[in-house]
């Protein structure tokens, strides 16, 4: 899948983010959800790596792994695209 940045709104917290794109004249959409996961929430607070592995494997198993934003001391905000049916 080829791919294209598309800049977002600065807003603080969870986003839902939907987008209708038109490839040759074809309109397909497409659903990103941005969520904001705090390290003192996870059990392995020590590990963020381990941590996210935690994240992600709980995680809907609807929407994928699309991108891990930049890591703060509190948090790490992640980005999933909804499957396709």
């Amino acid at each position: 899948m080829g791919s294209i940045a598309i800049p977002i709104p600065p807003l603080s917290g969870n986003q839902d983010i939907e987008v209708d794109i038109r490839v040759n004249g074809e309109l397909k959409k497409q659903n990103f959800r941005v969520e904001v996961f705090f390290w003192k929430d996870c059990k392995a607070q020590q590990n963020r790596a381990e941590c996210i592995r935690e994240i992600l494997s709980k995680y809907d198993k609807d929407w994928q792994l699309y991108y891990i934003g930049m890591p703060t001391d509190e948090f790490v905000p992640i980005t999933f695209m909804k499957k396709s049916a």
